[in-house]
């Protein structure tokens, strides 16, 4: 298992243990995590499971690609540590990852 860390915007941290292979956003809503709501069922077409990851973490993800992007200039708070977390997957190199979810999703 693969521990991922979900920051809730009021400080509240969530540690889950997510199988690999499995997206920070399918893991998130199967643990009810506040702040991710998923709408699009994980298929990058909408910016429901937008999360800020912890800047130690950005440069192990992969890169974004441009639909990934696109989706993301629909956020409200959209900084350098944005992502969409649907489009995370579990892996053994992110164990411990470091997410934060926005205060509300737009």
């Amino acid at each position: 298992m693969i521990k991922v860390n979900y920051i809730e915007n009021d400080g509240t941290k969530r540690e889950i243990g997510v199988e690999e292979g499995v997206s920070l956003m399918d893991a998130a809503l199967d643990n009810m995590v506040p702040g991710i709501d998923g709408d699009c069922g994980g298929v990058c077409a909408c910016a429901t499971c937008h999360v800020h990851v912890d800047p130690t973490w950005i440069d192990k993800l992969a890169p974004m690609d441009a639909t990934e992007d696109a989706m993301l200039e629909l956020t409200d708070d959209r900084n350098e540590s944005s992502r969409l977390c649907c489009q995370i997957k579990a892996t053994p190199e992110l164990d411990g990852i470091i997410v934060h979810t926005p205060e509300g999703q737009h």
